[in-house]
């Protein structure tokens, strides 16, 4: 398991270095022919992140352990820690707000995700789950403009 973790100030571009910065860690653990895996990664670095650095503005810290290349059935978790003491607040957005839906977005994403209180703040934490990737079936990323990923989800081809 390979932890690592990156400082980040109270500031709105730092989300960007933080998706990268993920990416980056994410490739150096072996597991980078996971696309999947990647691409949801860096939505919920960018939602926590986004959530700490605009709710608190405050300094954070995003932390993730990260299971090595062979190592199927695993969890890659995330871990944003920031100082500030307030519950996340779990929002429902109507279909014209910009925002509020950033927890939304962690919980149909994430297997597991929760929050703690600790002497200096709070810790919101997720964790996704390392999949064997399945054998599509010959000409299923054509049919209907779907393409089958990991955990029986699907996405649409735009």
């Amino acid at each position: 398991m390979q932890k690592a973790q990156l400082e980040i100030r109270p500031d709105p571009a730092e989300v960007g270095r933080a998706r990268k910065w993920a990416r980056a860690r994410l490739a150096a653990s072996g597991a980078r022919d996971d696309e999947a895996l990647a691409d949801a990664l860096v939505l919920l670095v960018s939602e926590l992140v986004t959530n700490a650095v605009v709710h608190t503005g405050r300094p954070a810290v995003l932390r993730l352990a990260l299971p090595g290349a062979e190592a199927d059935g695993s969890a890659v978790r995330l871990e944003v820690a920031d100082a500030c003491g307030h519950a996340p607040v779990y929002r429902c957005a109507d279909g014209e707000a910009t925002g509020g839906r950033g927890l939304a977005l962690v919980d149909g994403l994430a297997d597991r995700w929760g929050w703690t209180r600790d002497e200096a703040g709070k810790r919101i934490w997720c964790e996704l789950d390392r999949r064997a990737a399945p054998a599509a079936p010959a000409g299923a990323a054509d049919r209907a403009g779907t393409v089958p990923v990991g955990g029986g989800r699907a996405y649409e081809a735009v």
